[in-house]
């Protein structure tokens, strides 16, 4: 097993940052290769925002490629996603994810993230 927790959510206005940071533990956290954030919006469906792989290969949905980065930590088990120039669209519940060679896909409870206008 896995578990995630996320950390770092919060209220900022448009143009702001904020990092968001995610702690993989668990007996399993060997077995992990992917990890990564999606994010919901209220009335719209899980999207995927970010993933990271064992070897730092990256992938970002198109609105927050330049905006968004992620990184990882693999000595820690951590992750991390750095939100800069933040739009009122990325306001969302964001989930940490990871993603085992055995395709077992774990999930955090989520971090609220609110972008005034």
């Amino acid at each position: 097993q896995v578990q995630l927790v996320e950390s770092g959510g919060g209220l900022v206005q448009a143009g702001g940052s904020l990092r968001l940071s995610c702690a993989a533990s668990g007996r399993s956290i060997f077995s992990i290769n992917l990890m990564g954030w999606y994010r919901q919006a209220p009335g719209k469906q899980r999207e995927l925002v970010a993933t990271i792989t064992t070897g730092s290969t990256t992938n970002y949905e198109d609105s927050v490629k330049g905006r968004f980065t992620i990184s990882r930590d693999n000595a820690k088990n951590t992750v991390h996603l750095q939100m800069n120039s933040l739009k009122p669209e990325d306001t969302a519940v964001y989930y940490c994810t990871a993603k085992s060679y055995y395709n077992t896909i774990y999930w955090g409870q989520g971090t609220q993230v609110t972008v005034s206008s």
